[in-house]
């Protein structure tokens, strides 16, 4: 389990890398249709030449629908998100996206007709109270467009979605097709709202490439992989909880890389994060007390 959990944290830490590059191509003056684009052309492409040379599984035409259908989640997170920073502060933008930890949660509850457990609850105070403090400064004086709101919102329905389906469908075709096949699924979205122009205008000349392949690699090969090999493995629950390692990833990013200031706060934000990660792979005691107690009667 702890193997699997590994997995689908370093997939969340890519995803928190993506805000670095996103900014860095924006200050090269590349428009969100040329990166959004781009990115999901990359990763189509990159995946498609792994899916060539691996063992591949006959499959019903419904269960790529189904796969790929699951691919415009990945899609529709990112464009929401894009939409929502041009009419909401970053920090607002942030929080909002950062619900779908709880929305994954009901998700999975409702799946499986179970309460969350209660380490989850606490693990999931622990991140909503980091996301708070690692967000930043919140401007009070700031106008909140009701569109922006729901822009938000709905990135952390689809992200949540996402994590939810990775983990259900079609889990029993290799991680390496089945992530192939979501790739094509976001692809077309993204070319349908996001035209590839960038090729008649000769924009890949100047630098888009770089771009298009750190995106396309560390925003769709990387964590749709490793989502597709760990959500099956873990739940979505526990899948939610660790995916808030995204926003502690694009904190230090931002310093490292960007050399943005951070406050005293928000590194107690990203702590906090790290605890309510770390907290959520904590065993029960009851089932480590029913494995001592089998392990004693059965010597």
């Amino acid at each position: 389990m702890l193997k699997y959990s590994f997995i689908v944290l370093l997939g969340a830490c890519s995803y928190g890398v993506l805000s670095t590059f996103v900014k860095l191509a924006y200050g090269k003056g590349f428009t969100p249709t040329e990166v959004i684009s781009s990115q999901f052309l990359v990763g189509w492409l990159s995946m498609a030449i792994l899916y060539i040379f691996t063992q591949k599984q006959k499959i019903q035409g419904k269960t790529f629908i189904k796969l790929a259908l699951v691919g415009t989640t990945i899609c529709l997170t990112g464009t929401f998100y894009y939409l929502s920073l041009q009419t909401l502060p970053a920090s607002i933008a942030i929080i909002l996206l950062f619900q779908f930890t709880w929305i994954g949660i009901i998700l999975e509850s409702i799946h499986s007709k179970k309460k969350p457990q209660v380490k989850i609850i606490i693990a999931l105070l622990l991140l909503f109270s980091g996301t708070l403090l690692a967000a930043g400064t919140i401007d009070v004086t700031a106008t909140f467009s009701f569109s922006g709101i729901l822009l938000g919102l709905l990135a952390a329905l689809s992200f949540a979605l996402f994590i939810f389906f990775s983990g259900k469908v079609a889990t029993n075709i290799p991680s390496i097709q089945r992530s192939f096949y979501m790739t094509c699924g976001a692809l077309l979205l993204a070319l349908v709202l996001f035209p590839p122009t960038y090729f008649i205008q000769g924009t890949t000349d100047q630098g888009l490439v770089f771009y298009s392949l750190s995106l396309g690699i560390l925003g769709i090969v990387l964590p749709t992989l490793l989502f597709a090999i760990g959500m099956p493995k873990i739940g979505s629950s526990l899948g939610s909880i660790l995916g808030a390692a995204e926003l502690p990833t694009a904190v230090i990013m931002s310093v490292v890389v960007l050399h943005e200031a951070v406050t005293l706060v928000q590194w107690l934000g990203v702590v906090l994060i790290l605890i309510g990660i770390a907290y959520s792979q904590k065993k029960d005691q009851s089932f480590a007390l029913q494995q001592h107690t089998h392990s004693t009667d059965h010597p």
